[in-house]
């Protein structure tokens, strides 16, 4: 089962987000947060697979509740769903540590999708954020380390930007998943990022996708 903790100010939101992830079959909702505070208190004590993260929530943010979890610690991959599309908070809260940025006019199966590719490993981004975060590259002149993958490469990354995992880039290009693991090795070092999560957004800045 994944575990989900819910942050948000409005109790009806938390009430139909829990009501519909217990339904679903594979999560579980373990708390609520109805402040950054109180987001940050179980985030760090119940340890949940997944946090919910409205950003915009009396006493600290959401931005700063990411922050002060990833500051403490805190593996649980942070999901955020919130409406705002505001340039400047979705990199504040993409560079505080968020995993996904997704938006609260997403379906409610886009939503469960998102949280089991979280767990997985794979950031979704709805596609107004992904604009947001190439029109803030636009011009940026830096292109070596892409110059630096070979064509192959440059295939896995465009498969990792698009949220697909190392089995279906394998099965799209007719390659072995091991292959394909090397190559995702690869280019983590080329562009000298941490995970995939930071190779996808580089990706998406880049306009590789």
């Amino acid at each position: 089962m994944i575990r989900v903790l819910i942050a948000d100010d409005h109790a009806f939101v938390r009430l139909g987000l829990s009501t519909y992830l217990q339904t679903v079959g594979d999560m579980e909702v373990v708390g609520e947060a109805e402040h950054g505070h109180r987001a940050v208190e179980l985030g760090l004590s119940l340890k949940p697979d997944v946090i919910l993260m409205d950003l915009l929530m009396p006493g600290i943010s959401g931005v700063e509740a990411i922050r002060e979890l990833a500051e403490g610690g805190c593996t649980s991959r942070i999901v955020v769903l919130t409406s705002s599309v505001d340039d400047g908070m979705v990199l504040a809260a993409i560079r505080a540590g968020a995993f996904s940025y997704i938006l609260k006019t997403s379906s409610a199966e886009q939503l469960a999708q998102a949280i089991r590719q979280a767990v997985l490993g794979y950031p979704t981004f709805d596609g107004p954020v992904q604009r947001v975060l190439l029109g803030q590259v636009q011009g940026d002149a830096n292109e070596q380390p892409l110059a630096d993958l070979t064509d192959r490469e440059m295939d896995v990354l465009k498969g990792i930007a698009s949220g697909k995992s190392n089995q279906e880039i394998a099965e799209a290009l007719g390659i072995g998943i091991k292959t394909v693991k090397t190559h995702v090795s690869n280019i983590l070092m080329k562009l000298d990022v941490q995970d995939r999560t930071q190779a996808a957004i580089y990706a998406i800045r880049h306009n590789v996708v």
